[in-house]
């Protein structure tokens, strides 16, 4: 599995509670651009939408900009492919007051192209400054095992 985008704001911002994965519809020029490296998924959302998912705010910049159609938007919206059992899930939640739906990994498996989405809650700040503490502490270990 390699990783090829990875939304690290969204580990800090929010708590995970459950992950899914899912394929997304693509055109060929947008595969090539993920896999080498041109997608942000930084502020970016999945909503349900007439009872399919939607991946919305992902920038996908242009493979080649001399070569890409006119009527190209970076971030359109792209439908992400799931089980009907997943979207039912993922409806239920997505109206429950406080959480939401977000990319975390977007990965090669198998030559595919899949999302790692998931259903999250938003942290408080204090929440925020205990997982710079953890890290920090974390980090200070490593070091003072490296020189040992």
């Amino acid at each position: 599995m390699e990783i090829l985008a990875e939304n690290r704001k969204a580990r800090f911002d929010y708590e995970i509670l459950e992950k899914y994965e899912a394929g997304m519809e693509l055109t060929g020029m947008e595969a090539k651009a993920i896999r080498s490296g041109k997608c942000t998924m930084l502020g970016s959302f999945a909503k349900i939408l007439g009872g399919e998912a939607y991946l919305v705010g992902a920038s996908i910049s242009p493979y080649q900009p001399a070569n890409t159609p006119k009527d190209y938007d970076p971030l359109r919206a792209r439908k992400l492919l799931l089980t009907k059992k997943e979207l039912e899930e993922l409806k239920a939640k997505e109206k429950v007051k406080g959480l939401t739906i977000v990319p975390v990994i977007l990965y090669n498996k198998n030559g595919k192209i899949k999302l790692e989405v998931a259903v999250v809650r938003g942290k408080k700040s204090h929440d925020k400054r205990e997982t710079i503490k953890k890290r920090d502490t974390d980090r200070e270990t490593r070091r003072e095992f490296k020189d040992r």
